[in-house]
């Protein structure tokens, strides 16, 4: 479990409440801000209906569907407990105790833990000065190492390694040596960036890649996830399926979202569009952010510590040792208070770096709309 992860269950547990399907104050663990599709509402009240009935033996039904939609062979899915799930699989089928996994630092909090569990000694190559992968450093690092991870948007700066060096990389590790592509947030990157899964996994027969119905789905709660590789990788990983490990609902719910692609898409350039607002204005302002692709934006410790800034605010947001903050992007109520909290930070003690202007973020309760975002609601006043 991640730290945000496990900051939220002690609140949960504390309060004695389960998650609301809206909270503009849950900003750590980039979930969708939005409830499941109504018709995903739907596909689940009914299989609910029928509860006491185990689901699939194994999820032969919900790979076809996704290797459909991926444009792949069936024998080219294995399905997961969400991404997360299927990484641990991934580091505990495809290598043994002692060997080394080659990651980024920053990163996803999973990777190092599941790494850990699989008794796996880690590399740390850390990102550039952008929030960037050092591709060059990880594939020489990887000439010794059983494993390497890429994620693409990279978690937790946003940022996306153009397609050619990503491949560049691959071609250039060993060829028993496993890629592993995190693609848990691409349906945020614009489609001309989207690496063409189907030939690379055909072109290089060690790529792993990991997508999940957690983030742009909104599907975090069901646990869904995928991998996506070359039939030899693809098969072990499906011969390590736990019987009935599938949940009930899981199939009907990805039915649902694939059939719903239009209101998906909708949702995903509102979020998009909001995070270009307030990537926007967190510049003017003079907060400096990592060039994010995701659905969440990372301030970066460069001229201040941020950690402290949303205390009191209300706001949960996932907080790193340097004191760069990355935060989800949610409604336009969320957003306010994110630049609240910045204002605040901003206009702290004398002797402290400052932004440029006050009134940049001080003007955001009349926000000029930004591409897509004109279509937005007018923003509302925070409570």
């Amino acid at each position: 479990m991640t730290s945000a992860a496990y900051a939220d269950s002690l609140i949960a547990h504390r309060s004695g409440a389960g998650p609301s399907a809206v909270d503009p104050f849950a900003l750590a663990l980039n979930e969708s801000p939005l409830p499941p599709l109504p018709a995903v509402r739907a596909a689940l009240i009914d299989r609910m209906g029928a509860a006491n009935r185990y689901p699939d033996f194994l999820p032969f039904r919900l790979r076809r569907l996704i290797a459909d939609h991926a444009q792949v062979g069936e024998e080219n899915v294995a399905i997961g407990s969400g991404a997360s799930g299927l990484a641990l699989r991934v580091f505990q089928t495809f290598a043994t105790p002692g060997e080394r996994i080659v990651l980024s630092t920053p990163t996803f909090d999973g990777f190092p833990a599941f790494a850990r569990m699989a008794g796996l000694d880690l590399v740390d190559i850390p990102l550039d000065g952008d929030g960037h992968h050092d591709l060059t450093a990880m594939a020489h690092a990887a000439q010794h190492a059983r494993m390497v991870v890429v994620c693409r948007p990279h978690n937790p700066t946003g940022t996306v390694e153009p397609v050619a060096e990503v491949e560049r990389l691959v071609a250039n590790v060993p060829a028993d040596t496993i890629v592993v592509l995190d693609e848990a947030y691409i349906e945020f990157v614009s489609p001309g960036r989207r690496i063409d899964v189907s030939r690379l996994i055909a072109r290089f027969p060690n790529v792993i890649v990991l997508r999940t119905f957690s983030k742009a789905y909104g599907l975090a709660g069901l646990r869904i996830g995928y991998a996506l590789a070359a039939p030899a990788l693809a098969g072990l990983l499906w011969s390590t399926q736990l019987p009935f490990g599938t949940g009930a609902g899981c199939t009907e719910a990805v039915a649902a979202s694939y059939a719903a692609a239009a209101q998906l898409e909708q949702r995903i350039a509102r979020i998009v569009a909001e995070r270009s607002y307030l990537r926007a204005r967190l510049h003017a302002a003079g907060a400096r952010t990592t060039d994010s692709h995701a659905n969440f934006v990372y301030l970066t410790a460069a001229e201040r510590s941020w950690s402290e800034a949303f205390t009191g605010s209300g706001l949960r947001v996932r907080g790193y040792p340097d004191g760069a903050v990355r935060i989800t992007v949610g409604s336009r109520a969320s957003t306010l208070r994110v630049l609240a909290a910045v204002e605040r930070a901003l206009s702290g003690p004398a002797g402290a770096p400052r932004g440029r202007t006050r009134s940049a973020v001080r003007s955001m309760r009349e926000p000029a709309p930004v591409g897509p975002a004109a279509m937005h609601r007018p923003a509302p006043t925070p409570g």
